[in-house]
């Protein structure tokens, strides 16, 4: 399958197909992807599986129902509607609060100098 050809949504289909089990055990975390012209190349979830209490840690118990993972898959799908850049990260982080799952997105775009100083040769 060749990226550069695929949709950017449909390469999020693949990210989430690809990370359904690890979000199933999974309370919170942040799943992040990078983009390098449009298309994705490194993705994964940053998370942390134990909690403490008091002096005792345990393990998360409870991930993503299939209704969260889901709705968390649409919620990331929509949000590329606001990206406007070709290279960049976006972040997802969510967290199980009260069985509700709560997601925010954080979009971080990113610039090579070498490459604009190569294309302009007007400098400002």
């Amino acid at each position: 399958m060749i990226l550069e050809h695929t949709p950017l949504a449909r390469q999020l289909d693949i990210v989430f197909k690809q990370l359904k089990e690890e979000l199933s055990y999974l309370s919170s975390g942040t799943l992040f992807i990078q983009i390098r012209n449009n298309s994705i190349g490194k993705f994964g979830i940053r998370h942390f599986p134990m909690e403490s209490r008091g002096s005792q840690l345990q393990m998360t118990e409870k991930g993503l129902s299939e209704a969260q993972f889901i709705s968390f898959h649409q919620t990331a799908k929509e949000s590329l509607k606001f990206k406007k850049w070709t290279h960049g990260e976006i972040c997802f982080e969510f967290a199980l609060k009260q069985n509700m799952l709560c997601t925010s997105i954080q979009f971080e775009s990113n610039y090579n100098m070498a490459n604009i100083l190569s294309n302009n040769d007007k400098i400002y």
